[in-house]
């Protein structure tokens, strides 16, 4: 199966796509120059198989691509998977 992470600017969110079909999302909000992260969810169909990290993954290199915001990770999972990746802290300071 094929993966992609896209921005869907509009909808104010980062998608998971498996071969064309959403299956996981990352809601977020604008806040000046902070992207603030509020909710991340995986279609329960596709759990624990590590689509979760592809989709913080995919959203995080998106955010460092696509702009020069800080990041807020108030949802707990993406808290918690930029605390287990070190690599994408400077996300969180620019």
């Amino acid at each position: 199966m094929a993966s992609e992470v896209i921005h869907d600017p509009a909808m104010h969110r980062y998608e998971l796509l498996l071969d064309g079909v959403q299956v996981g999302l990352a809601d977020y909000q604008m806040r000046d120059d902070e992207i603030v992260f509020v909710h991340t969810e995986i279609d329960p169909k596709f759990r624990g198989q590590g689509r979760g990290g592809d989709l913080a993954r995919g959203a995080l290199n998106l955010v460092r691509a696509e702009s020069e915001a800080r990041v807020v990770a108030k949802c707990e999972f993406m808290a918690k998977f930029v605390a287990d990746n070190p690599e994408y802290r400077d996300l969180l300071s620019r």
